[in-house]
């Protein structure tokens, strides 16, 4: 069985483990913005167990998904002791891009002065983000030309880990993200302009990439590549290679939230790493 059939199989078992997840914390909701999809969810822990802040940035194919449908990533995080934000923004093809990364500067602002107002400390934040989500969040971290364009502070940020994610486009083969790279922008757009890989500069934020060599949906060369060009420039970066039996795309980007630290490697994988930053 190929790795795009077994993708497309994999939604059943994702979705009923879904719908039996405990929701312990109800999340505060924030707008930033007057479009339904422009707020932020708040997760504050039952017992804050780190001094590291968790911002993330949902996937979905820049066309799907919200931080309500995602509840389940800020359950886990939260109740592992973090406090816990989840940023949305609008999805295509109605908003074209630039308009989710608009969003997810204007979500990060919010969020920064949401915990300002209420005194938390953002001096140790960690931006995430799977598949879609990789691709804005890593340009939030990673491009000044858009941090100075939407007037983003990022010098809290000590660390990023993309999981999944679209970083270069000229490597992806899939079908199915040909066409959501076609709805996202317009026709005859410069795509260099929205691509992690190419928008990439020196930076003193540490990355984790996490990718699976059976995702079939992003190619793990995008992920390679950016891991090179990150090299290559001077950032300090680490690959890991997804290896649980849950390896394909959707589970590894979103399911591994619903299994624990001792289910899944890669889980386990990304809080080690935050938790050594």
């Amino acid at each position: 069985m190929n790795d795009a059939m077994r993708e497309n199989l994999s939604y059943f078992g994702l979705y009923r483990r879904m719908l039996r997840v405990k929701k312990t914390i109800t999340p505060e909701a924030v707008s930033f913005g007057t479009h339904r999809d422009q707020y932020f969810l708040y997760f504050e822990p039952k017992k804050v167990q780190s001094d590291k802040v968790i911002v993330w940035v949902h996937g979905g194919g820049w066309n799907a998904g919200t931080p309500k449908y995602f509840d389940f990533v800020g359950q886990c995080v939260a109740n592992a002791g973090y406090r816990f934000v989840s940023i949305g923004y609008r999805l295509s093809p109605k908003a074209k891009y630039p308009s989710q990364i608009e969003d997810v500067c204007a979500g990060y602002k919010a969020a920064m002065r949401f915990f300002d107002e209420r005194k938390i400390d953002t001096s140790k934040v960690v931006v995430s983000g799977p598949s879609a989500g990789a691709h804005l969040s890593a340009i939030l971290c990673y491009s000044k030309l858009i941090q100075e364009m939407y007037g983003v502070d990022v010098s809290n940020v000590v660390g990023y880990v993309g999981v999944g994610g679209p970083y270069d486009f000229s490597v992806i083969t899939s079908g199915a993200v040909k066409l959501l790279l076609n709805q996202l922008f317009e026709k005859n757009y410069d795509r260099t302009k929205g691509e992690p890989c190419e928008l990439m500069e020196k930076s003193d934020i540490p990355m984790l990439l996490i990718h699976s060599r059976h995702d079939g949906l992003i190619d793990f060369a995008s992920t390679e590549q950016f891991y090179e060009k990150a090299k290559a420039i001077g950032n300090r970066c680490e690959m890991y290679e997804i290896v649980d039996k849950h390896d394909t795309h959707s589970w590894y980007t979103a399911g591994m939230f619903l299994e624990t630290r001792e289910e899944n490697q890669g889980l386990d994988k990304w809080f080690s790493w935050i938790e050594n930053l």
